[in-house]
């Protein structure tokens, strides 16, 4: 320590010392200050240069002036006033050099660049004079009588206004000067770096050293590519809040993005006119050979060199094409991404249903059947601002505030509930409504907008700006050509392009409507798919697997019909692109040579040959881009569908442009500015359900929430909300939210909700992120150590933290899979109890709990220090545990009426029910402490595994290097049975078609020949003709053949892989799905099956086509300059070495990109699903921002990905340049070759050189494609359930009883795990009731999974009869009914849910909804009465909690299985609908049904035939109630003594006895 003390202060000695004897500290850092203000001192010592230059220049310019002015005395000479000139024009750019280093930040950028540009246009004047005579045989410079002084002029000229400007770094110069971001290379590096990118190289050296970049690593984004900077310039366009405008999508895009599209119309006019050195070269350089030195005026060194830079001019211009573009496509994803999570949270969420506008159910609120997912939406304070700067986004509501609503207005008139309006069909008028498609997946439906439709929009800058100036200029530019060598005979060319127009146009047709089916069939797919994964564990519980996984085949075929059409339809398009080129170019030749008269030259025939290849390259390219282009009109229509059609809640709806007197006006009196309250009105689940007096049928549901009177809730006590089930509890709480469509019925309406001091919102479906329990209680509210754990304690959370090892840090899971229903709820209610907001509104959070539970929540949350003074609003069932503490009562009739407000007994004597349940629940209160389970709402010991790091769902898996065999042989090994002979015959036919093409180009050049060595009228021109037509003729057949051949062998490729890939996901362990975010299971079975249809079926046969097209070409080329086998060789290998250090980057970058999806759908999906609690918190703001980080991520990948791909275009183009040039400079002065084979061997470098870059490009999409097979193939190597057997089948008449012998079962959730249940034995007579209770962790619900094989088990368990392990799990749970607390319902009619395979008739059906008490619920309601007919949303998101478990109670009905278990089954139904349905259950289930219950309460199970009480995994007492009273020491006996109501235990018992 002494010793680097003493260290440091030599250092500081010497600092100060080497200081003190420097330059004076102001000029030194002037001078420093003055070149970070240029931008570094590498700029500086650049202008310096080009000042000295210029300096240079001048004194060169002023002498000979000076000299001749001396010399004539007089000034009158043309030279003179040149030089004079001269003079001056270098003063000025001298000048402006010295403001380039001494002006202010703008002023000495435009100085530099003004001085580059003059200087560059003087050394352009300077080639023509002094450099282009020497090109030719009879002009000499004129400047040569300057002599050497006019070299050193030139090269004075390169150096200042060529070298410098190219190399010379760029300021980096942020958009916000306040909010500097640290900027990428592209930003800084010189001009000659970005068009070659060569600041890339750093990144692909580190990514050749690595075994895989990471986004660490990746260069930063540019701010011009921000989020924030993009929305700013882009939303007052495109958000349909900030604009009137309901112009095509199309159009708002192109007059936003119309920089861009600027610059790929430049670029795209270069690129052409830099396309024709290749055929003008060709030509002149034909002539030459063919005329002689003697009749030609250039030299060919010329040619050559005009062949080598105009090449090199266009690959440039199409690699900064490509780049503009991708930044196009880049930022209108990124912008059309966030207007889509932006106007989400916008819309009202209705239930997605058919015919239906809505329910006045619970669950409604909550809708969306969430696609939670992968890194799923957390506010991080630390994290919560996009890359770079602060978020353009309102800065009020920021992470650490948004625990509660913003605060806004006294009057409280937006509502915040979001809705789906019904979809229109594609295509259809916006103007049309009423003939709306409903919508019936919200998430389903923005994750396909956020991913395919924006896919599909991928591109569309390009296709816009080819279609519309590259491909028009290009062919314009090609008939001029044609017109000067082949005269008025191309005009007949024109004339038959424009003939045969109307036939691609005519196919297009068609491929708009197959894609429009292609597309519906994918969407219906897709939402199944999307829809299984919602409820893959009640799938796999009922033993569902075979008949989804045939279902989804039926769609899967359904869709690849449709695919197939698609691309035959899309095969003719391309032989279009073949055959019409051919006939302009038959029709051009026979004209020219049989009614012209006139020979057909090399010169002529391999010139035209190039625009002919170009101009059918320009119609190729147009056709293969039409589909694509109605791809992008499509998609585009539906996001503007999304945009202008979903209906909105209230406030946003009318900024929307709909006038006050259809969202009725919500004035607020003075008086009522601060009232919770509501006045005269009617609210309804969407504007288009208003009231009506005639029915809407069986089908339609049509809720209305009626305050007829006015309703004020107390502030700052507590409210109680009751009623039956069903009644329009929780509409009542989304009706003061806003969720509901406001009708006013009075003029003096109202509905105000004060929000100034913040809104916390409790779901009875709790809504928690994937994120840490702690995380998930502040909810990016600032951290209070002392308020936290007062949160923890009232809430009754510490125990259940203490059982986790991670405690508050375990992570939750999707859907918090890791916590039971009570503890979700009390993470809920934790939420709320944390944040400061003045207002809680809370769900039935009590329903989930036990009574024990419950009270410790009444005693010490809700009476608690912390929701003291503050308005709490409580949905409940449990009136008698809460009405001691409530000080005003609300009662809700059957109806959506309110029947009473004020005291508890007003509510009493308006409802007799009500009373009843009370009484009922007064008692259960009574016989709290004959609980056994103190606060059983806890489950955990029935989740996954624990761990210690907290950490739940693992990192996606990316595989390494380049992708493997094993992967490509999913879809290369399955063309066919016999997929050797399958790619014999394909890459032979290709083969033969690429010799037929080669040899059809030759034999045009061996009729040309023909004039040199016979004269004309011996030239058979209708034998060549007919010769040439039959080689073209053989190509289509051919062409035909090969991609019929093709597209048949991948539907059957990706037909298995999607099949395997959805049995292995329907295969694998309940532990598995646990893990794995639904979001990369849902990007396996959607995007990569879209890119195994679309993407790696063309890759593939590209890379087919391209690679046998190169080796055709390269030995033509070596046949007739065997020579130059060394040069293509060593060109290949320079390609093959380029590409393979590509690939080692680009393959990362890819798979970052891959990955970095997945959050973004994520963010989606749980914003989404918990919609109504983000807008209740005010924390749209922090979700908006969370928004902008992730797109941010993956923009900032997505453009290393683009710029990747042009680094390898421009090296690997520049090598073909060469490769062309170097074998014309051979062929002109070194070989001896004809004039004909001369032209064919340069048409064919040229082309080659072309496809050179095409060909690594292939090979890399192939590459990057087949990375959505190595995502698939994990997939199909998960953990699997064991598969069924020929052996497993059980006999036909099993079972035949519900008895059930299980002997030493233990039971594991994972290998490594500790067992749950430890060697537990017991026997069931059919027909037996058992009740089963037990403690936090005793295995009550472990016990039910593990009879269901659903856990790794041991020992032996016996159903009538047979080993369950010996069976087949889809018989056993297909032969085993469970009811969990939370059911899951499928999308579409009660009748589908009840019967999804269609097996009962409706008397059965029925029967089991009476069984199940849902038509005594209905007694007397007509409003909203639930048929078979009634349509379902997703989830059962338009019926209540309660509604859902009678409807999955009647499913477990109508199964009729002979074991039924019952986990908590009707814990959300209100008392006397529990008691009917206890009742059904004795009546209405057969003699030899078992019934197995799992339950909370001692009086639900004393009626039961046995009780088992479990404790650690272990069966502590197991008998008849009497027999287990009997016991001196028995646990059940000790804790009926201790109950206030033993008496009547007693004799439940004793009754049950024999």
């Amino acid at each position: 320590m002494r010793g680097a003390s003493a260290r440091r202060q030599h250092n500081d000695d010497t600092e100060d010392s080497s200081t003190s004897s420097a330059t004076p500290p102001p000029r030194a850092s002037y001078v420093r200050g003055r070149a970070d203000s240029i931008g570094g001192i590498a700029i500086v010592l650049f202008r310096l240069i080009q000042l000295l230059c210029v300096v240079a220049l001048l004194v060169l310019s002023v002498l000979p002036v000076v000299h001749t002015a001396q010399a004539k005395g007089r000034v009158s000479d043309a030279s003179l006033i040149l030089g004079i000139s001269q003079c001056f024009l270098y003063v000025y750019v001298s000048v402006l050099n010295v403001l380039s280093l001494l002006g202010s930040t703008q002023t000495n950028i435009r100085a530099f660049n003004h001085a580059s540009t003059i200087l560059a246009i003087a050394w352009g004047v300077y080639m023509y004079r002094d450099v282009w005579p020497l090109a030719t045989i009879y002009l000499a410079p004129e400047d040569a009588p300057e002599g050497v002084v006019m070299w050193i002029k030139l090269g004075l000229l390169s150096l200042s206004g060529v070298i410098v400007p190219l190399l010379s770094p760029r300021k980096y110069v942020p958009i916000d000067p306040k909010a500097p971001t640290e900027p990428p290379p592209e930003q800084t590096a010189c001009i000659l770096s970005g068009l070659f990118y060569v600041y890339l190289e750093p990144l692909i050296w580190l990514a050749w050293k690595l075994p895989r970049l990471t986004y660490d690593v990746l260069p930063p984004l540019a701010d011009y590519d921000q989020l924030k900077n993009l929305v700013g310039r882009a939303f007052p366009h495109m958000d349909p809040l900030q604009t009137k405008s309901r112009r095509h999508l199309g159009l708002t895009f192109i007059t936003t993005f119309g920089v861009e599209f600027c610059n790929l119309v430049a670029v795209s006019i270069t690129a052409v006119i830099g396309a024709f050195a290749a055929p003008i070269s060709i030509n002149n350089l034909l002539l030459y050979l063919e005329l002689g030195k003697a009749e030609s005026r250039i030299k060919p060194w010329f040619w050559i060199a005009f062949l080598l830079f105009g090449r090199m001019f266009k690959d440039v211009s199409d690699q900064w094409f490509s780049y503009y573009a991708t930044r196009l496509d880049v930022r209108f994803q990124a912008i059309t991404t966030e207007l889509v999570f932006e106007h989400a949270l916008r819309i009202r969420m209705k239930a997605d249903t058919e015919d239906t506008s809505g329910a006045g159910s619970s669950g409604a609120a909550t809708a969306a059947v969430g696609t939670p997912a992968d890194n799923t939406s957390q506010l991080d304070p630390e994290n919560a601002e996009p890359e770079g700067s602060d978020a353009d986004v309102d800065r009020s509501a920021t992470a650490s505030s948004s625990t509660a609503i913003a605060p806004a207005s006294n009057s409280t008139k937006g509502k915040a509930k979001s809705t789906l309006e019904e979809e229109q069909p594609q295509g259809a008028e916006t103007e049309k409504p009423a003939k709306k498609e409903t919508s019936r997946h919200l998430v389903g439906r923005i994750n396909n907008l956020v991913t395919t439709d924006l896919n599909n929009i991928d591109g569309l800058g390009v296709y816009l700006v080819f279609i519309g100036v590259q491909a028009p200029f290009g062919m314009i530019l090609s008939m001029v050509f044609l017109y000067r060598i082949l005269g008025w005979s191309a005009l007949v060319g024109l004339v038959t392009m424009l003939i045969t127009l109307p036939l691609p146009g005519w196919i297009t047709r068609h491929i708009q409507g197959a894609q429009r089916e292609k597309m519906k069939r994918t969407d219906s797919r897709v939402q199944t798919v999307t829809e299984m994964l919602g409820v893959i564990h009640m799938i796999k519980l009922f033993g569902w697997e075979p008949r989804i996984a045939e279902q989804l085949d039926k769609k899967r075929e359904e869709e690849l019909k449709a695919l197939r059409k698609s691309k035959l339809i899309s095969m003719s398009i391309g032989l279009c692109n073949s055959l019409i080129p051919i006939l302009i170019m038959l029709s051009t030749y026979f004209t020219y040579t049989v009614i012209m008269k006139r020979q057909l030259t090399a010169s002529r025939v391999f010139s035209s040959m190039a625009v002919f290849d170009m101009l059918r390259n320009d119609m190729f390219a147009v056709f293969s881009m039409v589909p694509s282009l109605v791809d992008a009109k499509v998609s585009l229509e539906r996001i503007a569908d999304f945009l202008w059609n979903s209906e909105l809640v209230d406030e946003f709806e009318s900024k929307r442009g709909f006038g006050e007197e259809e969202f009725g006006t919500n004035a607020v009196p003075e008086d009522r500015k601060d009232v919770i309250g509501i006045r005269h009105a009617w609210f309804t689940w969407s504007k288009d359900s208003a009231p009506s007096v005639t029915p809407g049928g069986p089908r339609k549901r049509t809720f209305v929430l009626c305050i007829e009177d006015e309703l004020t809730f107390r502030r700052g006590k507590m409210n109680l909300i009751i009623g039956p089930t069903g009644a329009g509890k929780t509409s009542l709480l989304m009706a003061l939210l806003g969720e509901m469509h406001y009708i006013p019925s009075c003029p003096d309406s109202y509905i105000n909700l004060p929000r100034e001091g913040g809104v916390a919102y409790a779901a009875q479906e709790s809504w928690v992120q994937n994120d840490t329990i702690k995380n998930n209680i502040l909810f990016g509210a600032p951290y209070d150590e002392v308020r936290y754990n007062k949160v923890i304690y009232q809430c009754a959370l510490r125990r259940d933290l203490s059982l986790f090892e991670a405690g508050d840090q375990t992570e939750v899971g999707e859907r918090g899979i890791t916590l039971s229903g009570g503890q979700k709820a009390r993470i809920t209610l934790a939420r709320a109890v944390y944040s400061e907001a003045s207002i809680l509104l809370l769900d039935d959070i009590l329903a989930a709990l036990d009574v024990h539970t419950s009270r410790w929540i009444v005693e010490k949350c809700f009476k608690g220090d912390l929701l003291q003074g503050r308005t709490i609003i409580l949905v409940t069932h449990n009136v008698a545990l809460v009405s001691p503490i409530a000080d005003f009562v609300v009662s809700v009739g059957p109806n959506g009426r309110i029947l009473s407000q004020g005291s508890l007994l007003s509510a009493l004597e308006q409802d007799s029910k009500l009373m009843q349940d009370l009484k009922e629940e007064q008692e259960e209160i009574r016989k709290v402490e004959g609980e056994i389970d103190a606060d059983d709402e806890d489950k955990s010991e029935d989740g996954p595994a624990k761990l210690a790091t907290g950490k739940l769902v693992v990192a996606e898996e990316m595989e390494d290097g380049h992708v493997g065999w094993s992967a490509l042989k999913l879809f290369i090994g399955n063309m066919s049975k016999k997929p050797y002979m399958f790619w014999v015959i394909y890459v032979g036919s290709h083969a033969f078609r690429q010799c037929v093409s080669n040899f059809r180009t030759w034999y045009l050049g061996y009729w040309a020949s023909q004039y040199e060595t016979h004269p004309a009228e011996e030239v058979s021109v209708s034998h060549y003709l007919t010769v040439y037509a039959l080689l073209v003729l053989l190509f289509m057949i051919t062409t035909v053949f090969t991609i019929t051949y093709y597209v048949y062998g991948s539907m059957r490729a990706a037909r298995i892989v999607h099949k395997q890939l959805v049995v292995s996901v329907l295969g694998t362990t309940l532990r598995w799905l646990d893990k794995t975010p639904t979001s990369r299971i849902i990007a396996r079975c959607t995007q990569d099956i879209n890119t195994l249809d679309n993407r790696i079926a063309r890759s593939t046969e590209l890379l087919v086509e391209i690679t046998l097209f190169v080796l055709v070409r390269v030995l033509a080329i070596i046949l007739f300059s065997p020579v130059f086998i060394f040069p293509a060789i060593f060109m290949m290998s320079v390609s093959a070495l380029c590409g393979h250090i590509f690939m080692k980057a680009q393959l990362s970058v890819k798979r970052e990109l891959s990955n970095h999806k997945a959050p973004v759908l994520a963010h989606f999906g749980a914003t989404i699903s918990g919609i109504t609690s983000v807008r209740a918190y005010g924390a749209q703001e922090a979700f908006k921002r969370e928004a902008y980080r992730r797109i941010d991520k993956l923009t900032r990948v997505t453009v290393t990905y683009s710029n990747l791909t042009c680094w390898i275009e421009s090296r690997i183009t520049l090598w073909a340049c060469l490769f062309a040039t170097s074998l014309a400079l051979y062929l002109v002065y070194f070989s001896d070759m004809s004039a004909a084979n001369t032209g064919f061997s340069l048409t064919i470098a040229t082309a080659f050189s072309a496809v050179v870059n095409q060909a690594i490009w292939v090979f890399s999409d192939f590459e990057i494609s087949g990375n959505s097979l190595e995502r698939i193939q994990q997939y199909l190597h998960i953990e699997q359930e064991p598969k069924p057997t020929l052996d497993g089948v059980p006999p036909a008449y099993w079972p035949a009883s519900g008895q059930l012998e299980v002997n030493n079962l233990s039971a594991q959730y994972s290998p490594d795990g500790p067992k749950v249940l430890h060697d537990i034995s017991f026997e069931v007579a059919a027909g037996e009731r058992i009740g089963i209770v037990g403690r936090t962790g005793s295995g009550k619900s472990s016990l039910t999974l593990a009879l269901l094989r659903c856990i790794l088990t041991e020992g032996n368990v016996r159903y009538d009869g047979l080993q369950t392990d010996k069976i087949n799990l889809d018989a056993l749970r297909l032969n085993i009914t469970i009811i969990p607390q939370v059911p899951e319902l499928l999308s579409g009619t009660l009748r589908q849910n009840l019967d999804p395979f269609s097996e009962h008739d409706d008397s059965v059906l029925n029967d089991a909804l009476r069984s199940a008490g849902l038509f005594s619920l209905q007694e007397g309601s007509h409003q909203s009465n639930i048929t078979l007919d009634t349509e379902i949303a997703g989830g059962g998101a338009n019926l209540s909690v309660g509604q859902r478990q009678i409807l999955a109670l009647a499913r477990a009905i109508v199964r009729r299985s002979k074991l039924l278990i019952l986990d908590e089954a009707t814990s959300a139904i209100d008392y006397e609908t529990d008691t009917i349905i206890q009742t059904s259950l004795r009546i209405e289930l057969g003699r030899d049904v078992t019934l197995l219950t799992v339950a909370h309460r001692l009086q639900t199970i004393m009626d039961s035939d046995k009780i088992m009480v479990l404790d650690a995994g272990h069966i502590v007492e197991y008998g008849k109630p009497g027999e287990l009273l009997q016991k001196e020491n028995g646990m059940l006996r000790r804790l009926v003594e201790e109950s206030a109501d033993k008496e009547n235990l007693y004799k439940i018992a004793m009754r049950m006895s024999p």
